[in-house]
């Protein structure tokens, strides 16, 4: 998928377009166009991802000239970019919205995974600068939008780089979003954040969207609460009940099974849209970082009763037979497994994904617009689980990697038709290491942890013939050295 994409990429700038030419999903696209919203946000990541997980070369190459000629040929108005036009050359103006997706759908999902590189710094000051710009003017300060879309977004992006730079700015910016919300918004809507907000008329729309584009204020309201709350600041016992009213209503609004509609309306929860929304674990995340922030197991329990609900939903046509519902819906899962691992959750992960594979089309596209980087997401976060968070250095095709966790000891084997010589690398707590937070709260964006090493905790390692060895987290998350002889399959466990 990622060699096919970058085959059409512009010659010039090395960008991807939002769409390529020809039969998209039964329209002909004649337009070739770069949008930070679309391609920066919701492709270009996951290229960067594949690439560090499978060719270092292009990693440190193609994708970093990639971000080089982003910055070069994109940046409108300081570090705010706007859309490219491959076709007449033409730079739109600046988006606020197109820099805020791209910062939390994109950017901030690099660095999540990989902690500081160029793209983190990329993050940083786009964000300096769209809050600098803000435009919408409230007695809390200045906005970004009036939507809570893109206010939920600057919010998810806020909250990773509060605790990473301790920049007082930061907190300054998301705690004006957050009150502007808190104490006007969401008891003017019912207790929920509603679509768009005039803050002159003091009215919204009348609903909420508990789908992509407007459930992103829902996100990240508690996860600032979770900020504040390990920051000890009063503002977070101002701010629960609220939050806590926000949550109930959520809940109030599910069907029967828990699963949460695309957009209900905000006087009596009842469904506007009565589709299923494919991002319902998105919220359902949120009401667990909502668990894990105050303890009450009412949130914990809603979890795991839809997890446990989802087998009635095999073969769920989550978006109109396109790949992006099943890629969103299964993120969705794989995110609260992680901390739940539900037995029926996991079963129907297992049979959703087969699903999911049998999108790719022989040319190695998925449906030939930006949504295919949602495929390659979803199929990343699955490689993980299913790896344990482990991965090979130097990989090469046709090494096959997996691992299991049982009583506190990881299991993993490894297996290739040819000689390899490598190093099995093991995740690592990063929600701590890099991002600074106390705990692995549940968030859009990030990669679950499945089997961490602490870097000065010792392990003992025991493949399937040889002595045990004593080394440290910090060795192994360095990397094992292997050889593999052609046609072997090695077994380690390692436990502390």
């Amino acid at each position: 998928m990622v060699h096919v994409w970058l085959s059409y990429a512009d010659k010039e700038t090395l960008l991807l377009p939002d769409r390529l030419p020809g039969l998209i999903r039964g329209k002909q696209n004649t337009q070739l166009l770069y949008t930070p919203e679309n391609s920066g946000a919701d492709n270009y990541p996951y290229l960067i991802i594949t690439s560090w997980f499978t060719d270092p070369a292009l990693y440190h190459g193609r994708m970093m000239d990639m971000l080089r000629n982003e910055i070069r040929y994109t940046n409108v108005s300081g570090a705010i970019p706007g859309n490219l036009d491959f076709k007449t050359r033409q730079l739109g103006p600046a988006t606020l919205f197109g820099a805020g997706e791209y910062c939390k759908d994109g950017l901030l999902s690099v660095t999540e995974l990989l902690g500081r590189t160029p793209w983190y710094y990329r993050m940083v000051d786009i964000t300096e600068d769209y809050m600098r710009k803000a435009p919408v003017k409230t007695r809390w300060g200045n906005l970004p939008d009036t939507g809570a879309e893109l206010n939920g977004d600057v919010l998810q992006t806020l909250a990773r780089l509060i605790p990473m730079t301790a920049d007082p700015r930061f907190l300054d910016w998301a705690t004006r979003i957050g009150d502007a919300y808190v104490e006007e918004i969401l008891p003017a809507n019912n207790y929920l954040p509603g679509y768009r907000y005039d803050f002159e008329k003091k009215t919204d729309s009348g609903t909420t969207r508990l789908r992509d584009h407007g459930n992103e204020t829902i996100v990240g309201l508690v996860l600032l609460h979770a900020l504040e709350t390990d920051l000890g600041l009063k503002r977070a016992e101002r701010t629960r009940p609220v939050i806590r009213k926000m949550l109930d209503n959520v809940l109030a609004s599910a069907n029967p099974d828990g699963m949460l509609y695309n957009t209900i309306v905000n006087s009596d929860l009842s469904p506007r849209d009565t589709r299923l929304s494919d991002n319902w674990g998105y919220v359902y995340g949120a009401l667990y970082a909502f668990y894990q922030t105050t303890g009450e197991e009412k949130y914990r329990q809603a979890v795991r009763r839809v997890l446990s609900n989802l087998p009635k939903y095999r073969g769920y046509d989550w978006e109109a037979g396109s790949a992006d519902g099943y890629a969103d819906s299964i993120e969705s899962a794989i995110y609260l497994v992680a901390r739940e691992p539900v037995p029926e959750a996991q079963s129907w992960i297992e049979s959703e994904m087969k699903t999911l594979l049998a999108y790719q089309q022989p040319d190695g596209t998925i449906e030939r617009w930006y949504g295919d980087g949602n495929w390659n997401r979803t199929l990343l976060l699955y490689a993980m689980m299913k790896t344990q968070g482990c991965y090979l250095k130097d990989w090469a095709p046709g090494v096959e990697l997996g691992a299991v966790q049982q009583d506190g000891t990881l299991y993993v084997s490894l297996r290739s038709g040819k000689a390899w010589t490598g190093k099995l690398a093991f995740d690592y707590a990063r929600h701590r290491r890099e991002l600074n937070l106390r705990k692995n709260y549940v968030r859009l964006n990030e990669w679950p942890e499945w089997f961490t090493v602490d870097e000065n905790t010792l392990y003992t390692v025991q493949k399937a013939r040889g002595a045990a060895q004593l080394l440290l987290g910090s060795e192994l998350k360095n990397g094992l050295a292997l050889q593999l002889a052609a046609g072997e399959t090695v077994k380690i466990a390692v436990s502390r």
